[in-house]
């Protein structure tokens, strides 16, 4: 099966899946969205919607957010893990926001890389989902699977990313992330993978990928 056949085959599968594809962190803005992704760095998404009502509850803006003190920001997102370092890149960023986009999160790539703790995936997830800007975040999830269905040789995420991008039409790579990492999560867990659930894996899985789930 060529790589553009396993394209296709992917994009059908995973539109029977997947119809809809709800951004899984929760949030209300791209402010509160971008926070979101930045806290769910090495922290899953579950842990981090229960984090974010008690932060965003409190402030869910940048001008809020600055009324409080790092110390206090990083008590509330403890839980999430790297809370020193991701309390102050939350305090940082939004007191950048207040003073070069008077409170609103620029919508470019660059500029949003730019904030403290936001890197390319952060920034692209909030380009897809805040702002509809076609995308291709890759994270582990998305790494892992289009390097086992043989789409990449997964040397990095840059590679992935640059292969998925090439390979998959670009209307769809907003949904279709979402839904790689939907598949992942339910049918292809990077611990303990299942040959008779993970179905992709099996039909256009590499020689590996496939010696592995058995």
């Amino acid at each position: 099966m060529t790589k553009n056949q396993k394209a296709i085959y992917i994009i059908e599968e995973l539109e029977k899946l997947y119809p809809e594809t709800p951004v899984p962190l929760d949030h209300t803005s791209p402010y509160t969205l971008l926070i979101a992704v930045l806290l769910s760095a090495q922290c899953t998404d579950k842990r981090v919607n229960l984090i974010t009502p008690t932060l965003f509850k409190l402030a869910d803006n940048p001008f809020d957010m600055v009324k409080l003190s790092v110390d206090e920001i990083r008590e509330i997102i403890r839980p999430c893990g790297l809370s020193p370092r991701k309390s102050q890149a939350i305090f940082t960023l939004s007191e950048m926001m207040i003073d070069k986009y008077n409170g609103e999160v620029p919508q470019s790539f660059e500029l949003l890389e730019e904030f403290p703790g936001v890197g390319h995936k952060t920034a692209s997830v909030v380009m897809a989902q805040a702002f509809g800007v076609p995308a291709f975040p890759v994270d582990t999830h998305i790494h892992r699977l289009l390097t086992r269905w043989g789409i990449t040789t997964g040397k990095n995420v840059e590679q992935t990313e640059s292969d998925a991008k090439r390979l998959f039409p670009e209307l769809l790579w907003n949904k279709l992330h979402l839904q790689i990492i939907f598949y992942g999560r339910e049918y292809s867990p990077s611990r303990s993978p299942k040959a008779d659930l993970d179905f992709i894996t099996l039909k256009i899985g590499t020689s590996k990928a496939i010696k592995e789930l058995k």
